[in-house]
């Protein structure tokens, strides 16, 4: 049996036009020096600044005339790590590669480096916490389980960072990364164990994994865990992500922290996409809300301002439902909710932190892949000279996907499987334990709890002794 561990994961690119009505100019022009769309790294866009792809070869396979139920109806209530899905519900990218679409807001982490006040910088680090799931938004295929010991290396001098990611193990399917800034000024790590449950109309999955992220010339060190995540409709009618729970951010070095709400859609959908939390220092003073959207875009508001607008909104809708009574009934399905497409109402006096990049118009026929997405299995020319054999990039089933060669696909993706297994066993016949080449497990030195730490030297180019995965 494949060991094959379902992923229903990440898009970017809601085109917002939210009001800015109530916002001073000054605090919006501001914040737009830090918009990706206007600056992807330390310094803006100029003549020079590499291109990179903005399609794939060949546009998405149509999934309609494949029965997911045929295949997920006998898995209700299981952990899917032990179920073959066919190839036509992967996208073609790696688990690796889509942990790497963390990187597509670098910016932020930029901004925050820059920043002199650490309130500033905590706000900087969550709208990056948020933007960092933006990408699962519309995103329904899953991508491909890494092989044991596959690698991804991603550098954007443009972006400032470069990045090895490496499958450190197999049961359970652990991914870890490491990435630093190219000027000396972060390092962003962290590994990743999502279990994935099967609920009969929906997949839920709950990403297990610390996430640490270090100022360097502040001396600072955040972590946090990213939020749940559900796909619903998984059977009938349309496919929408939900994002929900508490992620907590903490400054290890101020005792400050950032709690954000990522809202449970609701009755009717109200709260779909809504993020509200706030920053407190270490004495548990309140000194920021943070509210907005993970499909679109988030704002800060100090707290006085913050309430009054809340009571104010709360008494006038407590005079539209006594207009509108009844409200609604309690059995509404919430897995039958359509999409709210609602843009954020924004609080006067509000500063704006974050905002998505717009998708590609072609994006829906590229599996709902952002600008930044579109461009991960792109393999320029000499660059098979410079990666390890190991890379992704290289892997035939993804490669073959990515050009539409479906069947291709499917065929590469039972042998490197059966590849996999059949290395396993020889191991275990020789007694030789799986040792992994760039990451150790070890311990995060903040949390206390097991992490696998980079252990360096991938950039040195030095590949011997690789195992031979595909």
């Amino acid at each position: 049996m494949s060991n094959e561990e379902e992923f229903f994961d990440a898009v970017t690119g809601l085109d917002s036009d939210e009001s800015y009505e109530g916002v001073s100019e000054s605090s919006y022009k501001d914040a737009l020096v830090f918009d990706s769309s206007k600056n992807n790294g330390s310094k803006p866009q100029e003549n020079g600044v590499k291109k990179h792809r903005t399609s794939l070869p060949a546009p998405m396979f149509s999934r309609s005339t494949i029965s997911v139920w045929s295949i997920l109806k006998k898995c209700i209530g299981m952990e899917l790590s032990k179920i073959t899905m066919p190839v036509v519900f992967n996208e073609p990218l790696s688990f690796l590669q889509r942990l790497t679409e963390y990187m597509e807001h670098t910016y932020l982490i930029n901004r925050a480096c820059s920043l002199s006040d650490s309130i500033e910088r905590m706000q900087a680090v969550a709208a990056f916490a948020v933007s960092a799931v933006a990408s699962q938004w519309e995103r329904t295929g899953k991508p491909f389980n890494p092989l044991l010991g596959e690698t991804y290396e991603l550098t954007r001098e443009e972006q400032g960072f470069r990045l090895l990611a490496e499958q450190v193990s197999h049961h359970p399917p652990v991914s870890a990364f490491h990435a630093e800034s190219l000027s000396g000024d972060f390092v962003f790590h962290g590994s990743i164990y999502p279990k994935l449950k099967f609920w009969g109309k929906s997949v839920e999955a709950e990403p297990k994994g610390t996430i640490t992220l270090e100022l360097l010339k502040h001396n600072e060190t955040y972590t946090w865990s990213n939020p749940n995540c559900c796909v619903h409709n998984i059977i009938l009618g349309k496919l929408w992500i939900e994002q929900y729970g508490s992620v907590e951010i903490v400054n290890h070095s101020t005792g400050d922290k950032c709690v954000l709400n990522f809202k449970p859609c609701g009755m009717f959908g109200k709260e779909l996409h809504k993020v509200e939390g706030y920053i407190q220092d270490k004495s548990k003073k309140k000194l920021c809300v943070i509210y907005g959207k993970w499909t679109e875009c988030m704002w800060s508001i100090d707290p006085q301002s913050y309430e009054a607008h809340k009571k104010a909104e709360k008494k006038g809708d407590n005079r539209k439902q006594k207009r509108d009574e009844p409200v609604g009934s309690e059995n509404d399905d919430a897995d039958d909710m359509p999409e709210v497409q609602e843009t954020v109402l924004v609080i006067p006096g509000s500063t704006l932190l974050w905002r998505i990049d717009p998708r590609p118009a072609h994006s829906a026929q590229m599996y709902n892949f952002t600008n930044f997405a579109l461009s991960l299995n792109e393999l320029e020319p000499g660059m098979e000279a410079i990666l390890a054999p190991t890379d992704c990039r290289f892997r035939p089933d993804i490669r073959a996907m990515e050009n539409g060669k479906m069947e291709e696909a499917s065929q590469e993706k039972e042998r490197l499987e059966e590849k996999q297994r059949a290395a396993r066993k020889q191991r275990a016949k020789n007694e030789e334990e799986w040792s992994t080449r760039w990451f150790q497990l070890g311990t995060n030195p903040n949390t206390g709890a097991q992490d696998w730490n980079y252990s360096g030297g991938y950039f040195s180019r030095n590949y011997r002794d690789l195992p031979d995965i595909y």
